[in-house]
């Protein structure tokens, strides 16, 4: 099977869909792939390493697009639109409960659209998520602790504290893997953290991973209102499969936080939690809204495309694969792979997006 793998055009999104390694075993087994020329460059991959591996490189979008399967790392975005073809396999990260009019041009394009973010294992695990949830998740500190920092518009805040000095207290929404990442990395700079989730099990969990040094708290919004006036960092968690997450935090207890206190909505790109955050960009990373500062850029990982490439591909690659040795038949093979479904045949297939979009 012919392969394309475009360059990324989201802002300052320097991941890429393949890596050489991936390319060299995709090659070895008889699959030819199209790097588009500097698709690699920004994760430390030269074209040459592509040709090394066994690649040709394609000159420019339309002819890394122009194949059967086309492998990315984040949706296509409007000026991409027009390289996608009918019956083409295009496997990605594409968030539709959030972008209605990506839905809808995939919906007319005729292209058969496989959700990075949807595939599912048996025991309800997202194995091509999970990857970039543990590095949105440590990020989402590493940020948070940055935009603390008076000079980028925080309170002046240092999360670990000092001898003598309360520790920074951070507030996550979201026990799963992007809320049990951030707080390793809280807890490691010495912050005081708190979970929120409404899983008890769930917190069960966490409890035997972190004892005593995270305070684990039952979601409901008295809960939620007590810690999040009192946050200096509040982060973002919440996933629901195929859905828009619930709005959490409303304008008003946004409002009741300190002024300088950080915001950052990790799943911004499934619509976030929170009511005042809206996306931004690596290149444009924060806005102040009620006094608070807020950051909601969708592709954090973007910022560590080296390891984040090679984390993803890790986890893409087998599904890559089977998809270029079998086409559509690999969906019947994998369970797994055809909880990956959203678009087929211009229609919505998978069931938590047709929930979104009834009316398409």
């Amino acid at each position: 099977m012919e392969i394309g793998v475009p360059k990324e055009i989201k802002d300052r999104e320097f991941r890429v869909g393949l890596s050489p390694s991936s390319v060299r075993l995709l090659s070895d087994n008889g699959h030819v792939v199209f790097v588009e020329t500097g698709a690699g460059v920004g994760a430390g991959f030269s074209d040459e390493e592509y040709l090394q591996a066994g690649a040709k490189i394609a000159s420019d979008a339309i002819e890394a697009w122009n194949h059967e399967l086309v492998v990315k790392v984040k949706e296509p975005l409007s000026p991409e639109y027009q390289y996608i073809q009918k019956g083409q396999l295009l496997f990605t990260y594409l968030h539709l409960a959030a972008d209605r009019a990506l839905t809808e041009h995939l919906l007319k394009s005729g292209v058969i659209a496989i959700a990075y973010e949807t595939v599912e294992l048996p025991d309800a695990r997202l194995p091509l998520l999970t990857p970039m949830s543990i590095i949105a998740g440590r990020l989402s500190v590493q940020f948070g602790a940055r935009y603390l920092e008076k000079q980028q518009g925080g309170r002046g805040v240092l999360l670990g504290g000092i001898p003598g000095v309360r520790p920074g207290k951070v507030v996550i929404l979201g026990g799963g893997v992007v809320g049990t990442e951030a707080a390793k990395m809280a807890v490691g700079m010495g912050a005081s953290v708190q979970i929120l989730d409404i899983s008890v099990d769930r917190l069960a969990y966490l409890e035997t991973l972190f004892g005593s040094r995270v305070e684990l708290l039952y979601s409901n919004p008295a809960n939620i209102d007590v810690t999040v006036r009192e946050a200096d960092l509040l982060i973002g968690a919440v996933l629901i499969l195929g859905r828009r997450a619930p709005i959490l935090v409303p304008r008003s207890l946004v409002r009741e936080m300190r002024p300088g206190s950080v915001i950052i909505d990790v799943a911004v790109d499934q619509g976030g939690c929170i009511e005042t955050l809206r996306p931004t960009s690596h290149s444009n990373p924060t806005y102040v809204e009620e006094g608070v500062v807020h950051v909601g850029i969708p592709n954090m990982p973007g910022a560590v495309p080296w390891t984040a490439t090679q984390a993803l591909n890790n986890s893409t690659l087998p599904y890559v694969l089977k998809l270029a040795n079998f086409g559509l038949k690999a969906l019947e093979m994998d369970a797994s792979l055809a909880k990956g479904l959203n678009i087929k045949d211009g229609q919505i297939v998978h069931r938590a997006v047709q929930e979104v979009f009834p009316d398409l």
